[in-house]
Parts: structure tokens; C-alpha cells; sequence
């Protein structure tokens, strides 16, 4: 369908501006700003005239309010952010429109709401000539559209042909007059204004809803008590008084406060009858005619009979028994038969037609009513026409096919039990997207494009004075409003009371340009651009429109606190050397070491540390000077000073300050003889002078050593140095010749005096030899010998003797051994064979063992198998049987 054949704009009209003159922003703010508020003033001249001169003194709270709808549709037509519900693209001034006189008063493309408004009514005729018995032709001319917005319903006649002027009187309207609002005629607009009050609009033509009546009139309240001049549009007013009107029993006044429309019912409480007139209750005014739950039971005009009605008022009427009677089922008539006679039956059938509409009763004429469901057995169709049975009249027949059929909205199936083919409109909700990214349709499940996103957006200044309203998904495409008013937020960095006064604005302050000038802990200032905290943006309205990126890069994000200090400074290495210095930022911490040993006096007053350099930690002392602790090495060496007094005992403790303790070590000091050995403490015994030390060490008893020249002991008290006159000892010795036989009792003296006679040196004489040979050998002597050697020889065999049976019993202890060994190797054999066969008959119970939980395992599964289909063949029993 070629949707530009309705309009067709004039040869003569040429559009006063080009694309790119609107598309860009070459134009000033200012130049915006008085073009915008010279359009208001123009439009509103007239009307700001007539309500200041015939109005009362709330005329200008009442102006504001009626002008506000107008005032937004002007604010956004002269910012450029009028846009386009459908398309959601931004309507040009030159570009033809078509607004809503309904409800919304929204701006739409002309060839926008065309599209829209065929695609719609021809759905609607589609959806009515397939649900209602009528043609094609008759659901066509009696197709309906609605505004995208407000969804007010249109007729198909009232597809906009032609491009208007907003009040409806210029076709084309010129768009090159920048002095007049785009697609207005700049005429007054003329409208009958709402209410039918029979005055017409003064504004300029304009968009959006003319406002009310600005003319005065006099007027009523509500009431009708107060008469005053009033605008025309605000005629209708409540005196705020007693409303006193006379409600509708004639008998009260209305108590409510002067108000619009019908008084409310009479609440006055009083005790009233009933229409009978046998009960009496409290009740309000507006229920006093009312019913008690009683029968009425007065006796009628018969005399024979009782009113059988409930409570009423007036008379009780004939009695319903007098006249001609019939037979229950009406067919034979009774003349003459008094109220209290019984008409009898007719004894025919009743043929009373029953409550279905196509049978009669087949019973005999009877009393009472008829049955209430038919039983006679008709044959019927499902509501799908699916299935035919044959089912007593009362009872309706459905089948359980589903309808598989598409609703209207062409997405989802029917899915009804037993449909009629009336399919009703599909239920589910559309949840598609909508153009406008933010929303999801809530309408219901439908066919063809989605109504357009109907929430409209507020983009505003940072005041909120100065604001218009775009379709929502078009935020992002159009700038903020601007507005001339200064910013009333207060800063909230420190230059507060010192910065610059700016307009009113868009979102978040701009930042402070003053340099920040904070002291730093150090001392030295910061030198940045002010980077204070910055005061939130207005949280109604959170839209951000587009901004270019920026390549420039701030000192410093707004909010945060000033960055390290940025100062040159000399720094000392961490072991504080001279000469080490180094040139570092004032900020930065960081420590280093000038790779140098360290060199500091270690704790022990005697060493220095000899690690690389390294920091040193300080603590205030007694005296208020800093003393350093013990950051450096430890001092693990031995004490290495001299004791004194000298001793050759090394310190116990390590490497100390000040005077080693007293040396407390027990030295051991044998006496002069070697006899005893003294503990003494090592301070003790080096005290002590030579003279009292050879004292001290002396045991006091005989020596105790043995002279160098025999082998007594020394005679003389324990002393010191040798021994005095080893030669003049006085000992006795035995004296023995060569064969030891005879011997004598010597002086030591003479035994040393004879051994050198005979040139040896006693010394040299061992002890066990000491005084032996010394005495010449006798006769004695030879004949002992004698003796001994005959011994001697007769000792011999019997050794012999003795030897030889130890050396015939080696032979049989080797053959034991050997018989034994043998016997062994006998026995290992048979159990070799023993093992074997252990073996073998193992293997044979294991294969047996696995041959029968084979076959075991196999006829099993095959018992399960046979179970198994039995089962299912039961089941596919039961399956049957069900259908």
C-alpha cells in the first residue's frame, strides 16, 4: 500500500532551512533561548491579557496551570525535542504532522499515523468479519483505529488526508517563519473551548489542549446560596457552607458541605413500620419504606382463606381460588366449584411443554410442577461437530478433542475443549520489545506491530523549572533544556564562599576550577585543580544525553581526596650514612639502602655490624636522646677478653659490655706426690701467691713417689721438685741367687751399691728381677735342678696321651654333620611334592567354582528375562482392556 498518495506538499512551498541547518548546533544557546521565549509570549499575549484585566486575584495560580500541558509541547518544539511515537524519530518543522484532539494531544508523522491507522483498521475489520456474522464490506466501513498514545478510537473516515495547522484551519502550514511556532498557522486558534460553555480559544494556534475558559462570568455554588464572578471555566464552585437543600423525603435539610451533583440519602434515624404495619424499627430516613420477613395472613374476601404474600401495603386483593378452575395440566374446565374445593385431575396426559423448549410431559395430569430434566433421548453434537451420540435431552455433549486452531493473534493455538470454532481472543500476554529498548508490550497477545511505548520522559534542568517531555526511548537523542536561572546547589568543595556563580544546568555541577591549596601533613600545599566533592545531580530525572568522548584526561577525579605530595626532597639512605643522600618525591615513602655496611657499634661494645646497610629503629631513652635498638646483627662470638687475674679459663658468656664475672671454675691440682688431687675455684687458687699455692697443693702425708733407683717409695713429707737422696734408701730387700734357691735380707743402699760394682745401673734392673743373682749358687742348688728336670721328663707322655683322644673325635662329629645334611634333602623333596599337589588341587576347586557361578548366573538371567515379558504382556492386558 503506498502510504504518500494523501499528501502531496505544495510547488510553491520551500522549506526555510535545509537538513544540516538542523542538525546542527551552530545556533547560540541565547539565540534558542529568546526564539523559545518570544513563541511563548506571542502565543500567550491575548489570553495573559484578558484573565489579567477580568480575573480574580487567583487568576495567576490558575493560568499556570492550565498553560503548563501547552508550555511543555512549546518547550519541546522549540528545543528541537518533539519527536515521533512511531517512529521514534524527531519531527522536523517541516516535516507534515498529525495530532490527537482526544485525549493526548501527541505529535505524529503524517505518513507515520497513515501507515498506522490503515494497518489497524484493516486488523480490526479482518478480526470483526471473522467473529461476527456480517461481510467483509460491513466489518470495512465499520473498521475502527486507535491513537498510539492514548488509544483513542477513531473511524476509518477519520484517517488524516492532509496536512493541518494544530487548530485546523490552514492546510500547510508555512515553516519558514522562524516567528512562528512550526506546523501553526500563527492565527488565533478559535476552538470551542471544553465544557461547551460556548466561548472559543484565544491563544495563537498552538498544540496540545486549549485552556480553560478565561472569561468571568457570574456563577452559583453548588448550593445555589453564594453568587459570584467567576472565570467561565471554573464557574462550577463550593461556598464551603451548609448545603441545606431539601432531600427527597421532604422532611430534612442537607447537611453535608456545599457540594457538586445530587445531595446524598436522608440519614436521619426516627422509628418507622413496616408496610404491614405489625413491626416497628429504628432505621434511617431514606430506608423507612421498608418490609418486615413476615407473611401478610389476613383473612380475604372469601372468608375461607388467608393472604398468603409477604408484607405489603393496601389491600389484600379477591381471592385466587373463586371463578372458573382447571385440572392441573388446563385442559378441562370447572364452572361453579366454591374457593375451598379441590379441582380434580383429568386423568390425561400433562403435554406441559418442559424446560428444554422441544419436549412435553408424559405423565397424567398431576399436581405440582412438571420434571425439571428431560430424559427423552435425543441424538446430539459435540459443540466441535466432532462426535454424534444418542444422550438424554438435559445433557450436553462434549467431546475431549483439543482445538488446535490459531486465535487472532496468529502465535498461539486455541487449545479449548470441544471448541465451537468461536475461538475466544488470545489470553497470554505479548511481552514483545518495543521499539523504545526499555518496556515490553503489556497489551494483550496480537497481530501485526505493537503499539507505540506510551510513557513519556521528563528531561529537565538541574532546577527542574525548565523541562519538556519526549517519548521514552528518544531521551538519549535530544539535549537538555536550558535554562537561564543561576544554579542554587551550594558547593560542597572548600572554595564555596569564593567560587563563581553559573547557570542552572544539566545533571552534576560543573567542577571547581580554583587551585586546591590543602596543606599536606608534610607541610608543602597541593598545587592541582580543585578536586573537592562535586553535589549530586537532581535524582528525578537520571537521563544522560550523548557527550563526545574527550581525549583530555583530568589532574584529578572529582571527590577524592588530593594525591600524594608530588614535592622533591633529600632522603637519607636507611642506615642514615653520610654522603648517601638521595633526591626522592616528598610523598614516597619508600626507603632504600646505599649497598655500604652498616658499620654501627653493636650492643656488645666490642664488634661492629658488618651487614649491607639497613634501617635502624630508634627509641627515646631515659635521658630524651634516641637510642638505637637492636635492629643490627646479633653478636654471636665468644668473649674474647683477658680475665684478671689471669687464668686460662675462657668467659662463659658471649660477647658482653663491661668487666667478665669472676672466674668460679674448679680447678683440679694434684699434690706435690700425686697421692691426692685439690679442688680449688680458679679466682681463689690465681689470688694466692706462689708461696701459699706450694702450700696449699701439699697433702701433708708421706710422698707417696717412688725413688728413681729402686722401687720404694719416698721417705720424706709430701714436697716439692725430686726426691732428696734416692741413693741412701734404707728399705730391705731379699737378696736371691741365679736358681732362686738361696736368698738373704739386703740393705736397698747395698743392692744399689752391688748392682753398680758389678757395672749395671740399678735402674736399669727390673723390678721383678730387683735383687736377684746377687747371691752365688750352692750344692743345694744343683740337686734342685736334677729334680725338676726328672719331672719335667715324666710330664711328657701323659700329655701326649691326653691329646690324642681330643684329636680322634673331630672325625665322627664331621659325619654326623654330613647325615644330617643328607637327611634334610630327603625331607625337602617330599615336601615338594606334597606342595605340588596342594597346588594342582587348588587350581581345580577354583575352576570348578567359576564354571559353576557361570552357569548359575547364565540360567538366571534367563528366569529374569521370562519374568520380565511376562509383566509386559500384563500390562499391554490392562492397556487394552482400559480402551
Amino acid at each position: 500500500m503506498n502510504t504518500t498518495a494523501n499528501y502531496q506538499p505544495p510547488p510553491s512551498s520551500q522549506p526555510p532551512f535545509s537538513d544540516s541547518d538542523l542538525d546542527s548546533d551552530s545556533d547560540s544557546d541565547s539565540e534558542n533561548f529568546q526564539v523559545g521565549s518570544d513563541l511563548s509570549n506571542s502565543i500567550f499575549k491575548t489570553y495573559l491579557e484578558f484573565s489579567s484585566s477580568s480575573s480574580s486575584s487567583s487568576s495567576s495560580s490558575i493560568t499556570a496551570v492550565d498553560l503548563s500541558k501547552i508550555q511543555s509541547f512549546l518547550t519541546s518544539s522549540s528545543s528541537g525535542a518533539l519527536s515521533c511515537l512511531i517512529c521514534l524519530e524527531r519531527i522536523r518543522p517541516s516535516d507534515p504532522t498529525w495530532s490527537c484532539s482526544s485525549l493526548c494531544f501527541a505529535v505524529f508523522h503524517l505518513l507515520c499515523i497513515q501507515s498506522w491507522a490503515r494497518q489497524s483498521s484493516d486488523l480490526s475489520a479482518a478480526r470483526a468479519a471473522a467473529r461476527l456474522p456480517i461481510t467483509a464490506e460491513t466489518a470495512a466501513k465499520q473498521a475502527t483505529w486507535n491513537c498510539p498514545k492514548c488509544r483513542s478510537s477513531y473511524s476509518k473516515s477519520e484517517i488524516p488526508r492532509c496536512y493541518l495547522c494544530f487548530c485546523g484551519k490552514l492546510r500547510d502550514p508555512p515553516s519558514d517563519n522562524p516567528w512562528i511556532l512550526p506546523h501553526s498557522c500563527g492565527e488565533i486558534c478559535n476552538r470551542p473551548l471544553p465544557n461547551n460553555c460556548g466561548h472559543f480559544c484565544l491563544l495563537l494556534c498552538h498544540p496540545g489542549p486549549c485552556p480553560s475558559c478565561p472569561k468571568s462570568v457570574k456563577a452559583r455554588c453548588f448550593c445555589g446560596s453564594v453568587e459570584d464572578f467567576r472565570r467561565c471555566g471554573f464557574k462550577n464552585f463550593s461556598c464551603n457552607k451548609l448545603c441545606k437543600k431539601r432531600l427527597d423525603c421532604n422532611k430534612h435539610n442537607c447537611s453535608e458541605i456545599c457540594h457538586p451533583g445530587t445531595c446524598p440519602p436522608c440519614r436521619a434515624r426516627e422509628t418507622y413500620r413496616c408496610r404491614c404495619g405489625k413491626k416497628e424499627e429504628e432505621k434511617d430516613c431514606c430506608d423507612r419504606d421498608y418490609r418486615c420477613e413476615n407473611e401478610c395472613k389476613k383473612l380475604l374476601n372469601c372468608g375461607k382463606h388467608v393472604c398468603e404474600r409477604g408484607c405489603h401495603g393496601g389491600d389484600c386483593g379477591e381471592c385466587p381460588l373463586q371463578g372458573n378452575r382447571t385440572c392441573p395440566c388446563g385442559k378441562r374446565i370447572y364452572e361453579g366449584m366454591p374457593c375451598d374445593g379441590v379441582a380434580p385431575v383429568c386423568g390425561a396426559t400433562c403435554n406441559k411443554l418442559l424446560n428444554c423448549g422441544f419436549h412435553r410431559c408424559p405423565e397424567r395430569c398431576h399436581k405440582g410442577p412438571c420434571v425439571e430434566t428431560c430424559r427423552t433421548m435425543v441424538k446430539k453434537a459435540c459443540w466441535c461437530g466432532g462426535l454424534k451420540k444418542e444422550v438424554p435431552c438435559y445433557q450436553d455433549l462434549s467431546c475431549e478433542r483439543k482445538c488446535l486452531r490459531m486465535r487472532d493473534c496468529g502465535r498461539h493455538a486455541c487449545k479449548r475443549r470441544c471448541c465451537d470454532g468461536d475461538c475466544p481472543p488470545c489470553s497470554e500476554v505479548c511481552d514483545k520489545r518495543l521499539r523504545c529498548k526499555n518496556h515490553k508490550c503489556p497489551a494483550p497477545c496480537h497481530r501485526g506491530a505493537c503499539a507505540p511505548c506510551p510513557i513519556m520522559v521528563t528531561i529537565s534542568c538541574a532546577c527542574g523549572e525548565t523541562h519538556f517531555e519526549v517519548p521514552c526511548g528518544t531521551e538519549m537523542d535530544h539535549k537538555p533544556p536550558k535554562c537561564r536561572k543561576l544554579c542554587k546547589i551550594t558547593p560542597l568543595c572548600r572554595h564555596a564562599s569564593t567560587s563563581k556563580p553559573h547557570r542552572c544546568h544539566y545533571a552534576a555541577c560543573p567542577p571547581c576550577r580554583a587551585p586546591c591549596e590543602e596543606e599536606y601533613p608534610c607541610g608543602h600545599k597541593c598545587n592541582l585543580r580543585c578536586h573537592g566533592p562535586r553535589p549530586p545531580p537532581n535524582p528525578e530525572f537520571t537521563l544522560k544525553p550523548k557527550k563526545k568522548k574527550s581525549n583530555h584526561q583530568t589532574e584529578c577525579t572529582p571527590g577524592t581526596p588530593c594525591p600524594p605530595c608530588p614535592e622533591l626532597v633529600w632522603r637519607p639512605c636507611v642506615g642514615e650514612h653520610f654522603g648517601a643522600e638521595r633526591m626522592m618525591v616528598c610523598s614516597n615513602t619508600t626507603r632504600f639502602s646505599c649497598d655500604n655496611l652498616c658499620g654501627n657499634l653493636l650492643p656488645c661494645g666490642n664488634h661492629y655490624c658488618t651487614k649491607t646497610c639497613h634501617p635502624l629503629e630508634t627509641q627515646p631513652s631515659s635521658s630524651g636522646h634516641q637510642k638505637r635498638s637492636e635492629s643490627c646483627e646479633v653478636c654471636n662470638l665468644p668473649c674474647q677478653k683477658v680475665r684478671m687475674p689471669k687464668c686460662s679459663h675462657p668467659c662463659p658468656l658471649p660477647c658482653h659490655p663491661g668487666e667478665c664475672p669472676p672466674c668460679k671454675v674448679l680447678m683440679k691440682r694434684s699434690c706435690h706426690c700425686g697421692a691426692m688431687v685439690h679442688a680449688f675455684e680458679c679466682i681463689h687458687y690465681n689470688n694466692l701467691s706462689e708461696k701459699d699455692q706450694v702450700a696449699a697443693r701439699s697433702c701433708g702425708g708421706p710422698c707417696h713417689r717412688k725413688l728413681p733407683n729402686c722401687k720404694h717409695l719416698c721417705p720424706e713429707i709430701c714436697h716439692v721438685d725430686k726426691c732428696p737422696a734416692p741413693d741412701k734408701c734404707s728399705k730391705k730387700v731379699t737378696v736371691r741367687c741365679k736358681c732362686q734357691t738361696l736368698k738373704k735380707e739386703w740393705i736397698c743402699q747395698d743392692v744399689q751399691a752391688a748392682y753398680r760394682d758389678t757395672g749395671n745401673d740399678p735402674k736399669d734392673i727390673p723390678k721383678n728381677q730387683f735383687g736377684l743373682g746377687l747371691l752365688p749358687c750352692n750344692s743345694d742348688c744343683k740337686r734342685k735342678i736334677q729334680e725338676v728336670e726328672s719331672a719335667l721328663q715324666l710330664r711328657k707322655p701323659k700329655v701326649l696321651e691326653k691329646k690324642e683322644p681330643e684329636n680322634k673325635k673331630h672325625g665322627p662329629k664331621r659325619r654326623k654333620r654330613r647325615d644330617r645334611i643328607q637327611e634334610g634333602k630327603q625331607v625337602s623333596r617330599f615336601q615338594e611334592f606334597v606342595a605340588t599337589m596342594k597346588r594342582l588341587l587348588l587350581f581345580i576347586i577354583i575352576v570348578a567354582a567359576l564354571i559353576a557361578v557361570t552357569y548359575y548366573s547364565y540360567k538366571g538371567l534367563l528366569q529374569l528375562s521370562d519374568w520380565m515379558n511376562e509383566v509386559e504382556l500384563q500390562r499391554a492386558k490392562r492397556r487394552r482392556s482400559r480402551f
